[in-house]
């Protein structure tokens, strides 16, 4: 993670408003996290069965894709590089053991804590540069050595593919503003061996339009219909070893 997240998120101000404002009871990335819940929880009980994996979130934050898998993993391990978000994860009822790693140097090294595993790294992609996210995909590959190791989950908050994309020009320059294509995540994944097995969008509309009852009406019409996973703002990969 970036030297800039870090400093951002050693400021507990910062910390609150992301636990208690972004994800406010009915805002839009409290909704999208809850889809997220019930697909990724339906997805663990489909790969793994009765065979219960160890979690690996790498930039665990405050410790929300920890808590969407509670009861469904024998054990967690939260990474991140800053010590105040993952207090926050423990606070707020994020049951899991917490690792902070350094923002740079050799990539950290997962706990051994056997297979099968599953590894999600959420809201990580689109906030750093590209040196970063081959550092996280490095751990991921690490924790996961084959095919059969487990499952790779990894988010993509602002997909170039979708409606969002047409802001991109006017945030020209705004180093708080990124995008990434499904072409640029499926490069980033296969240069660490990695193939992607499913790809499922989660919301077609942007934050601005989600106060607008209609807005959200089409959404949810048009997450209904085949072939559009592909132009959703928020996307998921789930890869596994090639």
């Amino acid at each position: 993670m970036s030297t800039d997240y870090t400093k951002v998120f050693q400021d507990t101000e910062a910390v609150e408003k992301y636990e208690n404002i972004t994800y406010a009871p009915e805002s839009y990335a409290s909704q999208i996290n809850q889809r997220q819940r019930d697909y990724l929880r339906t997805l663990v009980r489909r790969e793994f069965g009765p065979r219960a994996p160890v979690q690996h979130d790498f930039a665990c934050g405050t410790g929300r894709a920890i808590r969407t898998l509670h009861g469904l993993v024998r054990e967690a391990h939260g990474y991140d590089t800053s010590a105040e978000m993952m207090a926050k994860a423990a606070e707020v009822g994020s049951h899991a053991h917490w690792h902070q790693v350094p923002t740079d140097g050799p990539v950290p090294e997962p706990v051994a804590a056997g297979t099968p595993a599953i590894v999600t790294m959420f809201r990580l992609l689109l906030n750093v540069d590209e040196a970063i996210r081959d550092r996280a995909l490095a751990f991921a590959a690490k924790a996961l050595p084959d095919s059969n190791a487990g499952v790779l989950v990894v988010e993509n908050h602002g997909n170039a593919e979708s409606l969002r994309h047409l802001r991109a020009r006017r945030h020209r320059g705004d180093r708080w503003f990124a995008e990434l294509s499904h072409e640029q995540v499926e490069k980033l994944l296969d240069r660490h061996g990695f193939e992607i097995v499913e790809r499922r969008g989660f919301s077609m509309i942007t934050p601005s339009l989600h106060g607008n009852p209609l807005a959200r009406a089409a959404d949810a019409a048009m997450r209904r219909l085949p072939g559009t996973d592909g132009y959703a703002v928020n996307v998921l990969y789930t890869a596994r070893r090639a």
